[in-house]
């Protein structure tokens, strides 16, 4: 009887030992993740045209990443889906907010060049970004040009700024975009 007693006792020692048992894992929520998550979902929703549940989910994104370099595609992708279905004012701020968390991408420079342009309000914008002492500003003042057909004056205004910011990450795409202005002006 002592011997099972001391072969169960070993028996449970060995079992504690040997089970191999661990803490199970924390689930940490990362708003970060998410919002990418909720970003491409919305995605998804633009390209099968559900532009409300597109707004739904783009906006979420923003709420959970709201002051980052990302926040900068949900806003513009927002504002890209209000121009869709015709909310250019809506549009405007959003793309408004995207150049003031993340400065460096053209495509946002271009996306509020258009937005004015659908708002009429080209003119009244290039006398405020003429008076502006921002850098930056230069690139907008110059798209507003071209959008208001004093194209030589844009691409002049962006040659400009490509020549004093050689080493920015945005000039390679102004310089495209320059390329592509040009050479549909040498075609008409």
């Amino acid at each position: 009887m002592k011997n099972k007693k001391f072969i169960i006792l070993i028996l449970s020692f060995i079992l504690i030992f040997c089970v191999g048992y661990r803490k199970p894992d924390k689930y940490t929520i990362e708003a970060e993740k998410n919002a990418f998550y909720h970003n491409n979902i919305g995605l998804d929703y633009l390209k099968d045209r559900t532009y409300y549940a597109a707004i739904q989910e783009f906006k979420i994104a923003i709420s959970l990443s709201p002051n980052t370099q990302a926040t900068a595609i949900f806003k513009n992708n927002l504002g890209e889906t209000y121009i869709y279905i015709g909310y250019p004012e809506m549009a405007r701020v959003c793309f408004e907010d995207a150049l003031k968390l993340y400065g460096l991408n053209f495509k946002y420079y271009l996306n509020l060049a258009n937005c004015y342009k659908n708002l009429n309000i080209i003119n009244t914008k290039i006398n405020e970004y003429k008076k502006s002492t921002s850098h930056y500003d230069k690139i907008m003042l110059g798209l507003l040009y071209i959008h208001n057909n004093e194209i030589r004056k844009g691409i002049n205004t962006l040659d400009e700024f490509c020549m004093e910011e050689p080493d920015l990450l945005i000039t390679p795409a102004i310089k495209q975009y320059l390329k592509e202005i040009i050479s549909r002006q040498s075609s008409i």
